[in-house]
């Protein structure tokens, strides 16, 4: 006679360092959903996760458990390989504003589900609402319509896609179990796999403005979340890039819709542009329109060079319900009342920027969240005048801050200052580029 699977037992296996099967897995996960497990137990599974770690085939299990929970998007009817993109976060990313309709111009389909912003990492939703009118609230049927008609959609993700993710990471948040890697790995594979495309490229930050501060635990994390799109059969990379300084200059929600913008028009930051294009290609790439990242970047740098990228940009904002008069004047986008300078207090050269206090003062501003539901002011933010490498006067400008209140503006610009590193000389440039993990 078989026995009936217990909570308890799963949980005493894993914490004593066994590996569970993948059908115990999906029970367990199937079990939280409906409430057969209760929330003390998975509470308790979670903290043996922390703690032992999971196999990749484990990872692989309870990834694909917590995609069973919920709806999958269909993008069968899609003409082309579809290559989704997903970035775990920084100060000033603003790449899927550019990648989207930049891949999508060289003819790969781009559905892009993405995110709100938390903490000093902003949301890619959150910034594209900066602009008058766009929506990120699409049906099924009108995103896979938007895809198959231009090539591309940003839009928020349903909550009827991966309910379990939402009901973990819920109680992660609660019992200091969010920094395990095969349970990031599976919170984030299981929104792309559930989001359907053929092929998913991953952007994996390190550094003192990302989540994963080591180079080494970023290619930890980017090896598991490859090893799980493997598993799942979808072509997946990753590609692992530095974090240490904001990216851009712009951080900040209508500030990075206009930094983007610029990018697309060939004239934004190189740091920014070159990311894009490093990431873009390998796009191209898994998206079967290029030999090689390299062929894919030449492509793309011909795209945004002959205004293709723009306007497939202009296609996305009025598809969506924006106004599309932001691409061409951007200073219709929302601005700040107050504008207040981050003077140096010394001179020198600008070593380090840290991006994770501007980050954190560009969330005090209103540019960010402290937690979920909170909205966010669309027109405060940072500007970086003086990157690394820049030689600064005392009293020059660091930065300027675009601040709802002088008050606010005040604190801000001493937080940023501050958030500067100045000394003798140039620090040796180093690589955005860490490395590349292909499935």
């Amino acid at each position: 006679m078989r026995v009936p699977m217990r909570a308890y037992d799963l949980i005493r296996k894993k914490r004593d360092g066994t590996a569970l099967s993948a059908g115990e897995i999906a029970w367990l996960v199937g079990g939280f959903v409906l409430g057969s497990v209760p929330d003390y137990q998975m509470a308790a599974f979670l903290m043996a996760v922390y703690f032992r770690g999971m196999t990749s085939e484990e990872t692989a299990a309870l990834t694909e458990a917590v995609v069973r929970s919920g709806e999958r998007l269909d993008l069968g009817s899609l003409a082309g390989r579809a290559v989704d993109k997903h970035s775990s976060g920084g100060v000033g990313d603003k790449t899927s504003l550019v990648l989207v309709p930049l891949v999508a111009s060289a003819g790969v389909p781009v559905p892009k589900l993405s995110g709100r912003g938390l903490g000093h990492t902003g949301g890619t939703l959150d910034k594209l609402e900066a602009i008058p009118g766009f929506t990120t609230a699409l049906s099924e049927a009108a995103f896979v319509e938007q895809v198959e008609r231009i090539g591309c959609a940003i839009a928020g993700q349903s909550a009827a896609m991966v309910p379990a993710d939402a009901r973990l990471y819920a109680l992660r948040d609660v019992t200091a179990t969010v920094d395990s890697v095969p349970l990031i790995a599976s919170s984030i594979m299981s929104k792309k796999l559930a989001a359907g495309a053929s092929a998913i490229l991953l952007d994996v930050k390190c550094g003192r403005g990302a989540f994963m501060k080591t180079e080494a635990g970023a290619r930890i994390l980017a090896e598991a979340m490859v090893a799980i799109g493997r598993a799942a059969g979808r072509s997946t990379a990753a590609v692992i890039s530095a974090m240490d300084h904001p990216l851009g200059r712009a951080v900040g929600n209508a500030l990075e819709v206009a930094e983007a913008i610029a990018t697309l028009r060939g004239e934004g930051p190189g740091d920014l542009e070159a990311l894009c294009l490093v990431l873009g290609g390998w796009m191209l790439v898994l998206g079967g329109c290029a030999a090689s990242p390299e062929e894919g970047s030449e492509e793309l740098l011909h795209r945004l060079r002959s205004g293709d990228a723009l306007r497939k940009f202009e296609a996305l904002v009025i598809a969506q319900g924006g106004d599309a008069r932001v691409v061409r004047d951007p200073g219709r986008l929302p601005s700040a009342p107050y504008r207040l300078a981050a003077p140096a207090p010394t001179f020198g050269v600008v070593v380090g920027i840290d991006a994770e206090a501007v980050g954190l003062a560009a969330m005090r501003l209103g540019a960010g969240r402290t937690r979920k539901g909170e909205g966010v002011d669309p027109a405060v933010g940072i500007v970086i005048e003086r990157p690394a490498g820049s030689t600064v006067e005392v009293g020059e400008s660091l930065a300027t801050i675009h601040a709802r209140s002088e008050e606010a503006g005040v604190a801000a610009a001493r937080e940023v200052a501050a958030a500067f590193e100045i000394g003798e000389s140039a620090p040796a440039e180093a690589p955005v580029i860490r490395g590349v993990i292909r499935g």
